[in-house]
């Protein structure tokens, strides 16, 4: 998985690097202007924007190194020669010592019109996290107005690193020189759609760092031996179904056994009974009697207006209607649980006033699941992961809007039953589940989508 960074968490990791590992931050900074530089054309005009702090030293550094290749550049800043202090200030000297300049005007717009080849956003970084204003935003909006294409360094001006909102304007950058890690804005939206293509610049650190907040990337999954049965990859019972709804009890057996599990028993009301049993010929369709059968090892409830849970001491997958209100808390406190809401479930779930934020989300879930053994699956854009007595959160990076259609959480709840039916701890079978599940919609267009789309491709995904 990626590591996200907030800003703390990176400014801790340079902090052991400097401390404790004896790395002169000066070291860090050429490290991290050498790479940016080389991210560049080599042959391009340089046109650099230097703030007040580390990151206008990043931006000199880039300037001078780039100087002493005898590239032409030239240096600019919204308020004119800035004092800058500490290791900006030594690159600034640095910088003047070789003859260079720094450059403003009233008009940045009129400026902007005389430059040429590439932009260099090196005003605002990690230390960034309220909007800009005054002659920084007026900059920032003539750069985003000028077509220049733009490298920014660490990340564009005007993001926030520890967050996935935009605090106001920001660069829009052609592409992001990442420091040493990504951090929270390179990898959740909307933040993310300002960096442009991402490449991680390595600088000196001491260890991997640390981080609160992951990235999942492809999942991979056992192997199966050559001479594997049925019984090896587990039953899934589903108790989903009612009339005007069997649908969803299709498409969650679909999920659980286009991800491989061995057998899917559906447990549906009595008079949808033929209709579901005809759609899914794979599995068993029993009439519901009120027991979930011995021989099952993971039990998935809701789908197709089913309110009630069974009662059942193994894993436990809720879903869709038997995600009743104020209700969260109990299963989060249940071990071997996870729980599929969407935004607005999430808010029933745990009595909020509305649907949050992406940033309200990660805290929200974070706080529902810390110290808590059930696993919460928060879906929507990005979806959340949490819980399992773990502190971190895993983000899915899967998918697009092409999702959001009746059906898509029915199969993506039979898929995180499969997959635990199949071994996996729940944790990791909701992150399998959530990560193949978009993965199937990115190779189908956005418009038109059907869960049932999703389901046939989910064969080819897993063989690659």
């Amino acid at each position: 998985m990626i590591p996200l960074l907030a800003a703390d968490e990176m400014r801790a990791a340079e902090r052991r690097a400097i401390e404790e590992w004896g790395i002169p931050s000066l070291v860090l900074q050429e490290h991290a202007a050498l790479g940016a530089l080389a991210l560049l054309p080599p042959d391009e005009p340089l046109e650099v924007l230097a703030g007040p702090g580390n990151n206008g030293g990043d931006a000199l550094a880039l300037a001078r190194l780039a100087k002493l290749q005898g590239r032409a550049v030239r240096v600019w800043s919204p308020v004119g020669q800035e004092e800058w202090k500490g290791d900006a200030g030594l690159q600034a000297r640095l910088w003047r010592g070789l003859g260079g300049g720094i450059e403003t005007g009233p008009d940045p717009a009129a400026l902007m019109r005389t430059w040429r080849g590439w932009c260099v956003d090196g005003l605002f970084g990690l230390g960034s996290s309220r909007p800009l204003e005054g002659a920084a935003l007026r900059w920032v909006r003539a750069l985003n107005a000028s077509g220049l294409p733009v490298l920014a360094l660490d990340l564009p001006s005007g993001l926030d690193p520890s967050a996935a909102e935009l605090p106001g304007e920001a660069v829009r950058a052609t592409r992001t020189a990442c420091f040493g890690a990504r951090k929270v804005c390179h990898g959740l939206l909307p933040a993310r759609d300002c960096c442009g293509a991402i490449t991680v610049v390595p600088i000196p650190l001491q260890g991997a760092p640390e981080a609160g907040l992951r990235l999942l990337e492809r999942p991979v999954l056992p192997p199966r031996a050559w001479n594997a049965h049925k019984g090896r990859f587990g039953h899934v019972a589903i108790r989903a179904g009612s009339m005007g709804m069997s649908g969803a009890a299709v498409l969650a057996a679909l999920g659980a056994l286009r991800v491989g599990a061995g057998l899917v028993t559906v447990l549906t009301e009595p008079d949808v009974r033929a209709e579901v049993a005809a759609q899914i010929p794979e599995a068993m369709v029993r009439a519901w009697k009120g027991s979930v059968p011995k021989e099952a090892d993971v039990l998935l409830a809701g789908p197709g207006g089913i309110t009630q849970v069974p009662d059942w001491e193994g894993p436990l997958v809720v879903d869709a209607s038997a995600l009743q209100a104020g209700e969260g808390r109990r299963w989060m406190e249940r071990p071997g649980t996870a729980i599929t809401p969407h935004p607005g479930e999430f808010a029933r779930l745990f009595n909020l006033s509305r649907p949050l934020l992406m940033d309200e989300r990660l805290v929200q879930a974070r706080q529902v699941s810390a110290g808590r053994p059930g696993i919460l699956v928060l879906k929507g854009a990005q979806s959340v992961i949490a819980g399992g007595a773990e502190e971190g959160l895993w983000i899915n990076p899967t998918g697009h809007p092409g999702l959001a259609t009746g059906g898509s959480g029915d199969l993506l709840a039979g898929m995180v039953a499969g997959f635990r039916a199949q071994g996996l701890p729940m944790r990791e079978a909701a992150a399998a589940a959530a990560w193949f599940h978009g993965a199937a919609a990115d190779r189908l267009p956005g418009a038109g989508l059907l869960p049932r789309d999703l389901a046939d491709l989910l064969p080819e995904l897993l063989r690659a």
